[in-house]
Parts: C-alpha cells; sequence; structure tokens
C-alpha cells in the first residue's frame, strides 16, 4: 500500500496513515483505509488495530485543493465512500484504538470518532470539526457518533464552536479517552489495543454491535440526505472562496 503502512505484532495491528506532511484524504487514501480494515478483519491472527498518523498530523481531512477541481458528482461519489469507511470503522468486528499523534481535523476527527477509544498527545495536538469555520457542513454520521460521545450539548459547542482542542479539554468534553506525550502514546495504544485483544472476540463483537448497531441504523437512514446537502454547501460560491484559500503541505 502506498499511504497505509501495517504491520503486525503479537496479534495488534497498526495502520499508518502516510501521505504527506499532514495525511490528508484523498480518494486512494480512503480506498486504502478501507481495504487495510478489510484485510485485518479477515485476518484470524489480528486481534485488535491501531489508527495512527505519521509525522504531526494524525490527518488533516480532506485534501481540499485537490476536490476543488472535482465535478459535483464526482465530489459526492468519493463523500458516500469515505462515510461509508467511518461507518464501517465505527461498527468494526474488532477493537480499534485510534492513536492520536499530531492534529486530527474534519475528516481526521471523523475517523477518531468511529474508533472505540481515542488515546492523544498532549502538546500543541489538536482535535476539532471545525468545518463551519469555512463555510461547510458536517455528516449526519459525524453528528451522530459525536452526540455519543459527548452528549447533544457538548456536541452542539463543538460544531458550532469550531474550536480547536488541545487533548486535555478533549478528554474533558469526552472526545478522547486519555491523553499521552510523544514518547508514551504507542506504548500507551499498544497496551489499550491488547487490553481489548484480551477479551472473548464473540462477547466482544456482540456487545459493541449491542452499543453502536441502533446508532449506526440512524446515521444510514440520514446519510444520503446529509451528503447531498454537504455538496450543495460545498459547491455555493461562498464556500468556494473560503476553500480555495485552503492549501495542504505535501
Amino acid at each position: 500500500m502506498e499511504f497505509v503502512h501495517v504491520s503486525i505484532d503479537h496479534g495488534i495491528a497498526e495502520a499508518r496513515l502516510k501521505r504527506g506532511k499532514v495525511n490528508a484524504l484523498n480518494e486512494p487514501a480512503v480506498e486504502e483505509i478501507a481495504d487495510c480494515l478489510r484485510s485485518l478483519a479477515d485476518d484470524p491472527g489480528t486481534r485488535a488495530v491501531i489508527l495512527t498518523g505519521d509525522g504531526s498530523f494524525f490527518s488533516f481531512g480532506f485534501d481540499i485543493p485537490e476536490f476543488l477541481g472535482y465535478s459535483s458528482e464526482s465530489f459526492a461519489k468519493f463523500l458516500r465512500r469515505f462515510t461509508g469507511l467511518y461507518s464501517y470503522l465505527f461498527t468494526y468486528p474488532k477493537p480499534v484504538v485510534a492513536a492520536l499523534n499530531g492534529h486530527a481535523i474534519a475528516g481526521g476527527c471523523m475517523l477518531a470518532l468511529a474508533c472505540d477509544y481515542r488515546v492523544m498527545v498532549s502538546g500543541k495536538a489538536k482535535i476539532s470539526l471545525n468545518e463551519i469555520s469555512f463555510g461547510s457542513s458536517v455528516f449526519a454520521g459525524s453528528v451522530a457518533m459525536l452526540k455519543l460521545l459527548v452528549g447533544g450539548k457538548n456536541a452542539q459547542a463543538i460544531l458550532y464552536d469550531a474550536a480547536m482542542y488541545a487533548a486535555e479539554t478533549a478528554a474533558e468534553l469526552g472526545m478522547i479517552d486519555e491523553v499521552s506525550s510523544n514518547e508514551s502514546l504507542m506504548k500507551d495504544a499498544r497496551e489499550l489495543a491488547r487490553r481489548l485483544a484480551g477479551k472473548d472476540a464473540a462477547a466482544f463483537r456482540s456487545i459493541k454491535n449491542l452499543l453502536r448497531a441502533p446508532v449506526a441504523e440512524d446515521m444510514a437512514r440520514n446519510e444520503e440526505r446529509s451528503v447531498q446537502e454537504f455538496v450543495n454547501i460545498w459547491y455555493s460560491e461562498s464556500t468556494r472562496q473560503k476553500l480555495r484559500g485552503i492549501t495542504i503541505h505535501s
């Protein structure tokens, strides 16, 4: 794989996103993440997965400059793939720990929300659903996952304010579960993954399904409508002007 690097040690798989300096998400990257997860789900030797990024970003979110050249139909097709990815991750049959090595912004934050647990480095790293700041909306699924973690009132504040939260504040809100350091992040993530991997696999799948299936069903009912609304806003002139000012560092 070009953008996702996988290593497996004692049943714990580490899937590391490596795409430029900010791990921006485009179609090939999303497809690779999905293919990687499907492969690990089918591997009987893999008991848990750690999803992380390379460098100082977990993921910036969408590669906005690249998508500015898409037609609305092509962009909508990508969005269905992306929302399908986080929906699959949300109900993934094995434990998934997000090791947030750096900024987890917009689409990157959505992937983190879909995991079972989130461990984030303290310091400069920020997590945010900041779409409203550049004139964009979000998706029904991302709202549902956020509300599951932080509750309705906090979800409203996070989405309306578009604030960039450091790990400590994100933990207080419920966006993440544990604060770590650059030196200890992967150690802490592996320890958590090992603990989850030690549970009975069938029991874990059943309990996870009982916890998340009702939310996933609600996500599925509303996702297509939210994708269409997202596209309509994304292609409005006011939003396009803001998007043109965003650059990606490769």
